[in-house]
């Protein structure tokens, strides 16, 4: 096999492994939970994305990498993980607040994944992760699966709201 499709098999068959573990594991305990109960293990996994800071790390890599994407990667995956203990935070409070920063935390964790693996793409010749490479390969996919999840229960939640709100009240005497 190519080097350069060492990678994007490795990530596509991990993918595909965690939208299993997903679907027939975790989405059957998890669909019967309250919203916020959902939610917490999935963002718990984000918090774990302070891990990308490694990208910073000489000789983590096989050789520097370049900065236009270790520093992109690094750093926005560290604003990931606070936004995810953000949410978490949030969801102790309010209903509307957290569903507004779970948003704001899974639009900017997913932007920031897709970010990273463009850059990657582009600015990190094959080869050059070293021992990096198990965070693309391994850490990346289960990332990517989650997200899907958040916006699936987010979307869910916001229609359930929705709901409650166009059902008509009771007529006060």
């Amino acid at each position: 096999m190519p080097i350069d499709l060492v990678l994007p098999v490795s990530m596509t068959i991990a993918v595909i492994t965690w939208v299993l573990i997903l679907v027939w594991y975790v989405h059957p305990v998890l669909r019967a939970q309250p919203f916020a109960d959902a939610l917490r293990p999935m963002l718990l996994l984000h918090c774990f994305r302070y891990i990308g800071l490694m990208f910073l790390i000489p000789g983590v890599t096989a050789t520097p990498l370049d900065p236009r994407f270790a520093i992109s990667a690094a750093y926005g995956d560290l604003v990931a993980a606070a936004l995810a203990f953000a949410a978490l935070a949030a969801l102790r409070l309010s209903r509307s607040v957290a569903l507004t920063v779970v948003w704001i935390f899974n639009v900017w964790g997913l932007a920031d994944l897709l970010n990273a693996v463009a850059r990657g793409i582009m600015y990190t010749p094959d080869g050059a992760l070293g021992a990096a490479f198990w965070i693309p390969a391994l850490f990346v996919p289960p990332l990517l699966v989650s997200h899907g999840y958040i916006f699936w229960l987010l979307v869910r939640e916001s229609g359930k709201r929705r709901a409650v709100r166009a059902e008509p009240q009771p007529a006060s005497q």
